[in-house]
């Protein structure tokens, strides 16, 4: 019998089940309540693993709180450790991208999700690496949200700058991510966030998009386990 692990989620503030306040849509806001999560559990000895957004939960939580609580961090997909291009981040993304984002949320933001969930998984005229049930189950994760977190949080994984955040990963931390990631390129987060925290592991999925826990789920979580174990 090899080791068993508690796995605890859950559901960032103004999406899925949890509530949807008008505000704190912000990642000193998300730190903070991944905090009160493990202090509110008295949790020990913690591995933290963040998908895409959740990757910037970890980086603030570590430098607002510190890592008392925490044995080893992941990091997938993740926003960390800068998406905005600008002079000092030469490989990041437009900042007109994130406004045309915002933009196709307020015309129709049922449409939106349907063409992200797409670019989220890869799909193309030629390509379709995962199921309409995929494809369903993640519009109506989508739908599910508040209209406004949705917004603020185009601002929050692409403005928020956590590169001052990389040096509170003192734990063993692993970064995976997909080279043909068109939603969070792989250049200034998943290679960045690697150069950027000391012995970092990184390990690249040659071809696999931003929703790889869907597209390479066995890949991923024999990754995981071997890590974590």
């Amino acid at each position: 019998m090899g080791a068993r692990s508690r796995v605890i989620t859950y559901d960032r503030r103004g999406f899925g089940q949890s509530g949807h306040p008008a505000t704190g849509y912000n990642y000193d806001t998300f730190a903070d309540d991944l905090a009160a999560i493990l202090d509110e559990l008295d949790l020990q000895d913690v591995s933290l693993v963040g998908f895409s957004m959740g990757g910037g939960e970890i980086a603030r939580y570590l430098s607002r709180h510190g890592a008392a609580r925490v044995s080893k961090a992941v990091l997938i997909a993740s926003v960390v450790a800068y998406l905005l291009k600008d002079e000092t981040n030469t490989d990041g993304v437009d900042a007109s991208v994130f406004e045309d984002m915002k933009s196709q949320i307020r015309k129709d933001r049922f449409a939106f999700l349907q063409d992200f969930a797409k670019t989220f998984y890869g799909v193309g005229w030629v390509t379709s690496p995962v199921s309409d049930g995929v494809l369903d189950w993640s519009f109506t994760l989508g739908i599910m949200a508040s209209p406004k977190a949705t917004i603020d949080c185009v601002d929050a994984f692409g403005r928020t700058d956590f590169r001052q955040d990389l040096k509170s990963f003192t734990m063993p931390t692993l970064v995976i991510h997909g080279t043909a990631d068109k939603t969070v390129p792989i250049e200034p987060s998943g290679r960045a966030a690697a150069a950027g925290i000391p012995g970092a592991k990184l390990i690249e999925y040659d071809g696999e998009p931003h929703g790889l826990f869907a597209t390479a789920p066995q890949r991923l979580n024999s990754d995981l386990l071997e890590f974590l174990s």
